[in-house]
């Protein structure tokens, strides 16, 4: 009889804590992307993951969870930027869908969730989602694939609830794919 894991164990990178900042409120679109970008540059510069970065804030600002794409060091899939910040949001909420309390819960992104993490947004629990790059701007920047989506992806969010909010900072956002594009991987 094999023995098999009972348990999961996904890391943050250790720098995360110098970026995202819990302390403070962003209270616009343009910071809370902002930091999102941040982490994505600051994921590619330390060479801990690509070129993703994704937050959870709460309806007030606040800072729930941040993370970094992790897929490669961690050897995992799922640890896109955005899986791992809708974890530990919910960690930290112990709850599997963040507004089932109440409240409104927002996750920004750096970029355009692929599809793995478009289902993920189904059932988070978010009320609205900002993006910076476009899927069609990683696909051209860097050789990723986004996997494919519903025709009328917004418009299925919106019908859930999730308000969606895109290009925001798009051009900064698709600096830092284009620098990763051009470097190739370096974790």
């Amino acid at each position: 009889m094999s023995l098999l894991p009972i348990q999961i164990h996904l890391t943050l990178p250790p720098w995360l804590g110098e970026v995202a900042d819990t302390s403070r409120r962003y209270l616009t679109d343009e910071e809370r992307v902002g930091l999102a970008i941040e982490l994505s540059r600051r994921n590619i510069a330390h060479g801990s993951g690509g070129p993703f970065g994704a937050a959870v804030f709460d309806g007030h600002g606040r800072l729930i969870a941040a993370a970094a794409n992790r897929v490669v060091p961690q050897a995992c899939s799922v640890a896109h930027a955005e899986m791992l910040a809708y974890m530990a949001a919910q960690q930290r909420l112990a709850s599997f869908r963040l507004n089932a309390q109440g409240g409104r819960y927002i996750l920004a992104t750096s970029a355009q969730p692929c599809c793995q993490c478009y289902g993920a947004t189904v059932w988070a629990g978010v009320d609205e989602l900002l993006i910076g790059a476009r899927a069609e701007d990683v696909e051209e920047l860097t050789e990723f694939d986004e996997g494919p989506l519903p025709a009328d992806w917004v418009g299925e969010l919106q019908r859930r609830g999730i308000a969606v909010r895109r290009d925001i900072l798009r051009d900064e956002a698709r600096a830092v794919l284009a620098d990763y594009g051009a470097s190739g991987p370096s974790y």
